[in-house]
């Protein structure tokens, strides 16, 4: 499997093709150093054999923003020395973190723009990322990576919402770029060519009059011209269409950019794949062959393979699936597929992100701070001696669902499986009890489900028993199908 081949990026070189992108885990709390719960939730990600690991944004400066690490002093080194050294003890992973600026937001819904930095100040914040990015090097990491991506501060130079008028104007391609130029340069002039410097941005902004693809292929031909090593692609997640709650200070994934950004689970998978695809095409067809990381969606080894495979990526980014199951990469070296905790993408980790409250997935048991180690010799979850009886019931246009729990402890949830006419039966859904509500049925379709139950590491049951239901149509449809008849 090409998953599985080693990339090396400027001297950093991946043990496979998976990489864990950054995602705020909100556990190192207001000090901003790295604790212990840090620490256990990245070498999780080491001991699953993830090729490339990605620390969650890390900031350069002393604003406040609740639970977040910081990188803006010479007193967090340290901390970030006993990480990288831990991950490294742990496997063959490497380690690199995300550094970020951002300007300051209000609960009252202000925020500081780009367009309120003085020159005096975009000196400062190019220091602050050189200083950053020396003090990674330092500490142990790997190499880095520029988030210029979302609603921050080189993000939002790179936007077509760019107000600004001088040397930075976002009035010209150029002008957005010379911000991102200037933090290269002194990113470089501190850490110098031997050390990976990634970046990651966005392969369309989506919001209204916000860039494409069009111009993102362009923005990642810059990036490869000044030299970085990596280029990760994101989409969305921006302030300027962000739903503001009264008391609270802006989130800038509540929008549809957000939903773009981490798309649920009514988005189909792979929605951002072709972005990766265009991007790559692009900066490859004008000589540059700068790896290139493809997100959203991706879990399943078949579809992240395919990407691989046909050239539309060089390395697959999965956040929300490696939180749901850090061991993905080392099931399928170890052959072991069936076992996988797949993400439902039900974004409990974004809603708890947007609460400030630790980030944990929805699929660990309950009160876990840390995925659960592997075990890979247990047993699987067995039904009863009545089996599961799953049963069901129309109701309103809607079909219940409802099974019996396996009498053995251990079970931390069911995958639902459902089949549409003569398709093959997929995972609708996984829940943590033993009921299931299906409302995105359609009258005059039949419908086939089974449940399996599932533990901790991914192990599942076989499959429950079927039951088929034919779902009636309305009476509005069946009279107005008469009235056609009739005619």
């Amino acid at each position: 499997m090409k998953l599985l081949t080693p990339l090396d990026i400027n001297g950093m070189v991946l043990p496979n093709r998976v990489a864990v992108p950054a995602m705020v885990t909100r556990l190192s709390g207001e000090d901003g150093h790295v604790n212990q719960d840090i620490i256990d939730r990245y070498v999780r990600y080491a001991a699953g054999h993830v090729g490339l690991i990605v620390v969650e944004a890390m900031a350069v400066h002393g604003n406040k923003s609740g639970p977040l690490l910081r990188i803006s002093d010479d007193e967090f080194i340290p901390g970030h020395c006993e990480l990288t050294k831990q991950v490294h003890d742990t496997s063959d992973s490497k380690i690199v973190p995300q550094i970020i600026h951002f300007l300051k937001v209000a609960r009252s819904g202000w925020r500081q723009r780009i367009e309120d930095l003085s020159a005096e100040d975009i000196e400062t914040i190019i220091g602050q990322f050189g200083a950053a990015a020396a003090r990674a090097r330092e500490a142990g990491y790997d190499g880095i990576e520029l988030h210029s991506a979302h609603a921050y501060t080189l993000s939002s130079f790179l936007s077509r919402h760019n107000r600004r008028r001088d040397a930075f104007s976002g009035r010209t391609l150029e002008g957005r770029l010379a911000m991102f130029g200037r933090v290269m340069s002194e990113v470089r002039r501190q850490v110098g060519s031997d050390f990976p410097v990634g970046v990651r941005f966005l392969a369309e902004e989506a919001v209204k009059d916000g860039y494409t693809l069009e111009e993102s292929k362009r923005i990642a031909l810059r990036m490869a011209q000044m030299g970085a090593d990596y280029i990760s692609l994101s989409v969305g997640g921006k302030f300027e269409d962000a739903i503001h709650r009264e008391g609270h200070p802006l989130y800038p994934y509540t929008g549809y950019s957000g939903d773009r950004c981490m798309p649920g689970d009514w988005y189909p998978p792979l929605p951002h794949a072709h972005l990766a695809a265009g991007v790559k095409e692009y900066i490859n067809g004008k000589g540059y062959h700068v790896p290139v990381i493809s997100i959203g969606k991706i879990s399943k080894p078949d579809d992240a393979e395919g990407l691989l495979q046909s050239g539309r990526a060089d390395i697959i980014g999965m956040a929300r699936q490696l939180l749901s199951d850090p061991d993905w990469v080392k099931k399928i070296e170890q052959d072991r597929r069936d076992q996988i905790v797949h993400c439902i993408y039900c974004n409990v980790c974004k809603q708890l992100d947007e609460k400030f409250k630790e980030v944990h997935c929805f699929l660990w048991p309950k009160g876990a701070r840390q995925a659960p180690p592997d075990d890979p010799n247990g047993k699987n979850p067995q039904w009863g001696p009545d089996g599961a009886a799953l049963a069901a019931t129309v109701e309103g246009g809607q079909i219940k669902l409802s099974w019996n729990r396996p009498p053995a402890g251990g079970i931390i949830g069911f995958d639902v499986y459902r089949a549409e006419d003569d398709e093959s039966a997929v995972v609708a859904e996984a829940v943590k009890s033993n009921k299931y509500v299906d409302r995105l049925v359609l009258g005059g379709l039949t419908y086939r489900y089974y449940v399996r139950a599932f533990d901790a590491n991914g192990r599942a049951s076989t499959p429950s028993n079927t039951v088929t239901v034919d779902m009636p149509l309305p009476e509005t449809v069946i009279a107005t199908q008469k009235e056609t008849t009739r005619v």
